[in-house]
């Protein structure tokens, strides 16, 4: 690796982009080197440039700018601006490609760049190994810059094309009827500038938290149910009929019901999945670490759900492939081909709204309604015992250790039974061993997790 990190704040850079910890392994010398990677496998034509709502969000995307006009680019600056935003501006105001700067739902010292084709989606794999191998041979220090005429930079506001966008795929109008009360926390991330301009389009009475984005995080951004308890609560309080929770840069969405109960992230691609199909049936996309609950909708409206690795550029991928409707990843992402082909928080509200317009629904009737499911998620640390050749190894001890089991080697290990199954793969962004299992019940559940851990070892 070109630009090495320390031990104790390691750089995560992978075919998906980079991330680390700003002022250590992220620094603007490393944001400009992998960005000068990036453009070096481009064609001609402007960058875009956004970022969530991270303080050191400005200072990182002046340095990528100023870098990039410099190399004679146009650089059409989004400033603050939901991920999807960005994938929808590339490909609108057909720009060469784009960088949305955010480290997702990671603590607020953290940040990272990820990559976007002239497609206005993320980098598919050989693109992003393609600039992997461009950064990696760079020479030390910053990048020299050519002899060029210098580029211009442009200030760009992609919400109003994001909201038509999404609300296209609607009936706006039985939406406005219903007049839903929506409580909604952006998590001072990018969520606010889209989520407000829509759900106020869409007739909503709004009751919003953690609007500025200014990434003062007032939990850890993660929305999963243990990082939202203190906000819980307050969805009765409010009076909604609804609460949703974004991450920071607002491609991933969890549910509540009115009355604080945690619906999850898992839910939410099942419940725009079961919308959508109902208006018009075709293929599905998830990844193989998604809920069972999507890929029993799909059997029961007896379309296909094909599965694909981990990651969104992989669901992508599958998604032009198979010609799905929809597809997703079960930590909340929603992708809709008619919006984006990007994971979409804002889409996935207005199809779940839509259902509650349509169907006369509360969330909590249309959250009992599906297939019930029991899902629990681990990560074990990847010391230097675990790589390598002893994870494989550990990998063949898991599969002995469920010999009633169908196995998959698509992505890490999946393990599937009558009414359950088990993945365990190590992560692309961190160094941790992943084990997620899912059944009809808690008991069966904890049992596959502690025989997977233990054949691990």
């Amino acid at each position: 690796m070109s630009h090495p990190a320390s031990h104790d704040e390691p750089l995560i850079v992978s075919v998906s982009g980079l991330r680390g910890v700003v002022g250590a392994s992220l620094t603007d010398e490393v944001a400009v080197r992998y960005i000068h990677a990036f453009v070096t496998t481009l064609p001609p034509g402007p960058i875009v440039v956004g970022r969530d709502g991270r303080q050191s969000g400005p200072p990182l995307a002046a340095a990528i700018t100023a870098h990039l006009v410099r190399l004679g680019r146009d650089v059409i600056d989004c400033g603050v601006a939901a991920t999807p935003t960005i994938g929808i501006v590339v490909r609108d105001r057909e720009a060469a490609g784009g960088v949305q700067l955010s480290a997702s739902h990671n603590p607020a010292r953290y940040n990272g760049l990820k990559l976007f084709s002239a497609a206005g989606r993320v980098l598919a794999a050989a693109a992003g190994r393609e600039v992997l191998a461009a950064y990696e041979s760079l020479p030390a220090g910053m990048p020299a810059v050519p002899d060029a005429e210098p580029g211009t930079r442009f200030e760009h506001d992609g919400t109003p094309a994001h909201v038509r966008l999404v609300a296209a795929t609607v009936d706006v109008e039985a939406i406005r009827r219903r007049r839903l009360t929506v409580w909604l926390d952006s998590g001072h991330g990018a969520g606010s500038r889209v989520a407000q301009p829509l759900l106020e389009h869409l007739g909503c009475d709004l009751v919003i938290e953690g609007g500025t984005p200014d990434g003062l995080f007032e939990h850890q951004p993660e929305p999963t149910a243990e990082n939202l308890a203190g906000l819980l609560p307050r969805i009765p309080r409010s009076g909604a009929d609804i609460g949703f929770f974004q991450d920071p840069d607002a491609d991933r969405l969890a549910i509540a019901t009115a009355n604080g109960r945690y619906v999850g992230e898992e839910a939410t691609l099942a419940l725009a999945v079961e919308g959508v199909l109902a208006k018009m049936p075709g293929p599905v996309v998830v990844n193989c670490s998604t809920s069972g609950m999507t890929a029993a909708i799909c059997g029961k409206r007896g379309v296909a759900c094909h599965v694909s690795k981990v990651g969104e550029a992989n669901v992508v991928d599958a998604m032009l492939a198979h010609g799905a409707v929809l597809g997703g990843e079960g930590n909340g992402g929603v992708i809709d081909p008619r919006v984006v082909l990007v994971r979409d928080s804002f889409v996935a509200m207005a199809l779940v709204l839509e259902r509650l317009a349509l169907e006369g629904a509360t969330i909590e009737r249309l959250a009992a309604a599906l297939p019930q499911m029991v899902m629990k998620k681990t990560a074990i640390e990847l010391s230097p015992e675990l790589r390598g050749p002893a994870l494989v190894a550990g990998l063949a001890r898991i599969e002995a250790a469920f010999p009633e089991a169908t196995p998959s080697r698509l992505d890490g290990l999946r393990l599937d039974w009558p009414g359950g199954w088990l993945l365990v793969r190590a992560s692309n962004t961190e160094p941790i061993v992943r084990i997620v299992a899912e059944a009809a019940n808690a008991i069966a559940v904890d049992e596959a997790l502690g025989r997977a851990a233990a054949a691990l070892g």
